[in-house]
This record gives C-alpha cells, sequence and structure tokens, in this order.
C-alpha cells in the first residue's frame, strides 16, 4: 500500500511534527531524516519510518530487513512532508532522548559545553557535532534555548545528537554552583576575556560557557565563572558565531587533553 494523498492523517501528523515543538515534546519524539540519520538511530527508539517510492525502488537495501518495515509514501508526498528541499527519500519518527544531569559528567575528567540563551538552530547542531568530535562528555543549555529536537538542529548534528548527552536546566546558576563542587572550572568565553583561551589548562574537570548569538553571556552566569576567555580576532572581525567559538575552544581542550596522554 502507497499513500498518495497529503490529505491522510499520517501526513498531515508528520506535517504537524515538523511544525510543532510543543507537539514533539507531548509525544516524546522527533524527526529524523535522511539515510544516514535513520541508520544511526537505534532501533528500539524507532517509532515508524516513512519512505518515498522512488527510495524503495533503489535504496530498500540499504535500509535492510532488520528494521521496521516502512510506510511507503509517493514522491509528491513525501516531498510535501520533508523538511528539505532535496529529499532522500527516508523519514523517521524517533522517541526523544532523556538524560540525567550526572551523565553529562562522563566517567573520567568531565568536559562540557554550557549554553545560554543560543537561538540558532545551526548553531547548536554545529555546537554538538563539534562536540563529539572534540570529546566533549556532554551539553547543558538553558531552558531558552532553541529546542534541539527542531529539524534544522537534527540535520545540523550530522547524527551526534544520537550520541552526545544533553540536558536544558531551569535554573542554570543551580548548575553552575553543582559543577563548581565536584572541581569542573567554568571557563565564559567572553569578548571581555582576561586571559586568551589558549593559556588555560583544561586537562581538569572544564566547561566552556557560550552566550546569545548576538548578547552573549549575562553578567549573572559571565560572574559565576572562574574565568572569562578570549578568542584573539585579526583583522576587523569582533568575534565568532557561537558554533565556531564552541568548536574551537573544545578542540584546544582536546588538544591539551591528547598531549597529556589523558
Amino acid at each position: 500500500m502507497i499513500i498518495t494523498s497529503t490529505a491522510n492523517s499520517q501526513v498531515k501528523h508528520l506535517l504537524q511534527l515538523q511544525k510543532k515543538g510543543a507537539l514533539r515534546r507531548k509525544e516524546d519524539v522527533f524527526l529524523a531524516e535522511g539515510p544516514k540519520m535513520c541508520l544511526e538511530a537505534d532501533p528500539a527508539d524507532l517509532v515508524q519510518v516513512y519512505v518515498s517510492e522512488e527510495f524503495w525502488k533503489h535504496g530498500a537495501d540499504v535500509w535492510g530487513e532488520h528494521r521496521p518495515r516502512p510506510v511507503l509514501l509517493s514522491d509528491a508526498v513525501f516531498q510535501a512532508v520533508s523538511d528539505t528541499k532535496t529529499p532522500q527519500g527516508i523519514l523517521c519518527v524517533v522517541r526523544q532522548k532523556h538524560y540525567e544531569k550526572r551523565q553529562l559528567l562522563g566517567e573520567g575528567r568531565p568536559l562540557l559545553l554550557i549554553l545560554e540563551h543560543l537561538q540558532d538552530p545551526g548553531n547548536l547542531g554545529t555546537i554538538l557535532r563539534a562536540g563529539e568530535g572534540a570529546g566533549v562528555t556532554g551539553v547543558l543549555m538553558t531552558e531558552d534555548c532553541v529546542d534541539i529536537y527542531s529539524p534544522k538542529t537534527i540535520r545540523s548534528t550530522m547524527g551526534a545528537v544520537f550520541r552526545v548527552p544533553f540536558a536544558y536546566t531551569p535554573d542554570l546558576s543551580k548548575d553552575l554552583e553543582w559543577l563548581k563542587s565536584l572541581g569542573v572550572k567554568l571557563y565564559a568565553a567572553h569578548l571581555k576575556g582576561a586571559k586568551a583561551y589558549d593559556r588555560c589548562d583544561y586537562t581538569g574537570g572544564s566547561a566552556f560557557l557560550i552566550g546569545n548569538e548576538s548578547r552573549g553571556l549575562s553578567e549573572q552566569t559571565a560572574m559565576a565563572c572562574s574565568e572569562r576567555i578570549l578568542i584573539p580576532m585579526m583583522g576587523k572581525v569582533e568575534s565568532l558565531n557561537a558554533g565556531v567559538a564552541a568548536s574551537v575552544l573544545v578542540y584546544e581542550a582536546a588538544r591539551q587533553r591528547r598531549t597529556a596522554g589523558l
């Protein structure tokens, strides 16, 4: 059986899940598109899978028989439910991940990214992807950060959303005090940083705090940090975007830890 109409109830539901974060939270699911994302999802977390007619003709062997059999959509209907201009022909409804904050610490020396008021889904996706590459143990976000399960964020993570522990916090100040009590040093990425980022020691438990794209960190949060650090700029550039800045910082931490044999 193939669904050929956008008036179909399943199709209408998919469109609502694409657009409404509140519905995704209520149903505790999100959407992942493309073979890479769908294949990296834990089969136990797959609620439903949808494929285009064209994909099923030529890509059924990629999906394999040990995963749930997909619902078949006509190419036109799949185009309508896809969040991309050039759909790859497969879309999954996946159960959301939930982590305890202690899981963000990892099993050795914590390396955290803490995000305050971040609004750009592409930045958040980049941060998760770069964070995984640099060995970040977790990402903590204020509740007003962009939805990690928005379709654009999910695409930007390139699968890191399945592997990097993350959590939203209703009380950042309280959690910063908790981290400090565990010996984690807090570094505020700040335009008025007193020290260049590569002049600090990140071989112990460390957390980098990244603020809103236009306003940076709030003064209250910056004051709670152990140190304000600066990424020196050449030319007329005043700052890097949040995703790039976070990447620079975590890779410096990764370099130091690798050099120290940690």
